[in-house]
């Protein structure tokens, strides 16, 4: 009889550095552009988080979108209003060996088919000195966002992806990259009626788009950084939408994971169905949309008026609500993680991001426990999955001891 060892295999904890914009606050970080990396890699430490995901964003002085205009203010604590140099990495080089904490890859979450022409090029070079300062740090991945042409179809953004996000994903492989995409459909970024204005929003579009790389030599640069709250937005769960991965051969796409969840209002469904609130938000005034960024920001109400973001381990169990897919059933998640898609395992970094209002506060003492409950709640979900998925899967079967129950199983929610 053979004998199989348990070996459980877990996944790298870390925090998106945005939960905190002003752990070094501002008027210390402008003059001093690479001291908010330290702290953060000495707060990740207390955390107990083994990596961090380096928030990137345009500096206030020059992005094109106001924060008023946001559902969730982004955070630049990686600067790049100059260029990153080898003396600035050799300083985060040596934080990294201070602290022992990695930097899993560099965010940087915009459109990047902004119908703009000045504003995409101003993004796109955002990007490509994002990818340098990747490179320069030996991250292996950049993370962000495809997005959308608001004066195309969807089937022309194909093109427009073609003709325009290829060269991105070339300059990626140039500095062996990854380009790993979040899913979020983004459906506040503009006052119309569009929801889905992130082209790669969900396997249908993954693939088409991944496709599209493959003609050009790039299919290795395009993957995906899963959020199961975006799921949940669309009236998806994880497991079928991994299960439908596996069953079309695209199993390899997920390499990293937002650890997001998403709680339904039911209520809300009830009074705007999936796609939420389309009129009298408050984003439009006297029959045309707002000038003001205040009042741009209700286009959010397509989001939020039928659910709200969770930070991990701050929502009930509540196990008719993971059948309904109204919430993200954690332990589920990193099971069919590990039975259905083609993972590195101990490459594939399990990233908090916190998005949760009423817990965003953003003074260190107050929110240090918050965060370290929820990155403890995620590696022990992760730890219970691996140890499930190694006992189950490898364990047992070598001694042909069937595994019992029937669980949770794809399409049928």
């Amino acid at each position: 009889m053979a004998i199989k060892e348990f070996h459980p295999r877990f996944m790298p904890l870390g925090v998106l550095t945005a939960a905190l914009q002003e752990l070094t606050p501002r008027e210390r970080r402008d003059p001093d552009p690479d001291l908010a990396i330290e702290e953060w890699l000495e707060f990740a430490g207390r955390l107990s988080a083994d990596c961090i995901q380096l928030a990137a964003a345009l500096h206030p002085s020059e992005a094109d979108v106001p924060p008023e205009a946001m559902l969730d203010p982004v955070a630049n604590t990686l600067d790049l209003r100059e260029p990153f140099t080898a003396e600035r990495a050799a300083r985060v080089d040596r934080a990294v060996a201070a602290t022992g904490v990695t930097i899993a890859d560099i965010g940087y979450f915009d459109n990047m088919l902004h119908e703009s022409p000045p504003v995409r090029a101003k993004k796109s070079a955002f990007m490509k000195r994002c990818m340098d300062a990747a490179a320069a740090l030996g991250a292996p991945a950049v993370c962000g966002f495809v997005g959308r042409n608001q004066d195309l179809s969807m089937d022309q953004n194909l093109q427009d992806f073609e003709e325009s996000f290829i060269p991105l994903l070339q300059y990626a492989k140039d500095r062996e990259l990854e380009y790993r995409v979040e899913q979020c459909p983004m459906p506040g970024w503009t006052t119309g009626d569009n929801f889905y204005n992130n082209i790669a929003y969900a396997p249908g579009t993954w693939i088409a788009l991944h496709r599209i790389c493959e003609k050009h030599g790039l299919g290795d640069q395009f993957r995906v950084h899963y959020d199961p709250s975006h799921a949940v937005l669309m009236g998806q769960d994880t497991r079928s939408i991994f299960q439908y991965l596996k069953d079309e051969g695209y199993g390899f796409l997920i390499t990293g994971f937002h650890v997001k969840g998403q709680v339904t209002d039911s209520r809300g469904i009830s009074a705007w169905g999936y796609g939420g609130q389309t009129v009298e938000r408050g984003d439009w005034i006297d029959g045309k949309p707002s000038p003001n960024p205040a009042d741009q920001g209700h286009a959010w109400k397509k989001q939020t008026s039928t659910c709200e973001h969770e930070l991990p381990g701050t929502a009930r169990h509540d196990p008719l609500a993971y059948l309904q897919n109204r919430t993200v059933d954690w332990l589920d998640h990193q099971l069919a993680a590990r039975e259905l898609l083609d993972l590195d395992i101990e490459n594939t970094p399990l990233i908090v991001e916190h998005e949760y209002s009423p817990a965003r506060v953003q003074e260190v003492e107050a929110l240090e426990p918050i965060l370290a409950g929820s990155v403890a709640f995620t590696r022990h979900i992760d730890e219970a999955a691996a140890s499930m998925y190694a006992l189950q899967a490898e364990v047992l079967p070598a001694q042909n001891i069937p595994v019992q129950g029937i669980g949770r199983e794809p399409y049928r929610s």
